[in-house]
């Protein structure tokens, strides 16, 4: 069945800072549309026991003060998070995200952090991640992008014509997500559907292997600008960072 037939989801966080492997969720949201039923949106405000750090509330509203206020326990929300993705991924349903990576790791941690299963472990070893990367994606079949930071969710959202409001909610941005990954299945790269039809294990393999040629090309060119140490830190694993030294 062609991606833009069947019921898709879509999730999205906005967490505490940029290190998907020591920052701390604020909010979340996981929406569901197509298969001709009716769209459903799920959110989650989180309070993660920690200060929420100046930059970060900039970008996306949340202080410490309003999730001590509004949010939920963080054992509570997360275990709600990751029940909703896992029967997703149980039914077989595509799950975007932008940058994936992030995401996926970040709840990953946070799982951990509070004693819960993560999602990889509740699905099983054998499971097969119907995951996709609208970002990941892009830089796949348009390699030739120019500008600085147009790769970023917003310009990317541009080039394929999605126009939102509320930029950096995580509904929003769930959802643009959503939007470019219709948007590049509907018949825009003919070498993606066929990647896609040859199966979910197979769309995720291509995935893995083109963000790992990515991020390796992205480390060479810091390198050849002398930026070592900025180098070394690229990531070429793909959907989950490993964190180096332990959950903090």
């Amino acid at each position: 069945m062609k991606f833009i037939e069947m019921r898709r989801g879509a999730w999205d966080t906005e967490t505490t800072g940029p290190d998907p492997t020591t920052a701390r969720i604020v909010t979340a949201a996981f929406m569901v549309r197509g298969g001709g039923r009716d769209d459903t949106v799920m959110s989650w405000v989180i309070n993660p026991g920690v200060p929420v750090p100046d930059e970060a509330a900039e970008i996306h509203g949340y202080t410490t003060e309003r999730v001590q206020a509004e949010g939920q326990d963080p054992a509570v929300a997360l275990d709600e998070i990751a029940s909703r993705l896992t029967a997703a991924i149980g039914w077989g349903m595509p799950l975007v995200a932008f940058n994936h990576s992030f995401d996926w790791s970040v709840l990953h941690y946070d799982l951990q952090r509070n004693n819960l299963p993560t999602v990889a472990d509740r699905v099983g070893p054998d499971a097969v991640l119907p995951l996709l990367d609208p970002h990941v994606i892009d830089k796949q079949m348009d390699r030739y992008v120019r500008g600085t930071g147009m790769r970023k969710l917003k310009p990317t959202a541009e080039r394929y014509g999605v126009e939102l409001e509320d930029w950096h909610t995580a509904e929003a941005d769930a959802l643009a997500a959503l939007l470019i990954a219709e948007a590049q299945f509907d018949g825009r790269y003919a070498r993606l559907g066929e990647v896609w039809d040859r199966g979910p294990a197979a769309m995720f393999e291509a995935q893995q292997k083109w963000r790992a040629d990515q991020q390796a090309s992205l480390a060479a060119w810091f390198t050849g600008r002398g930026e070592h140490e900025t180098a070394a830190s690229v990531r070429t694993e793909w959907p989950l960072i490993p964190a180096a030294g332990g959950v903090a």
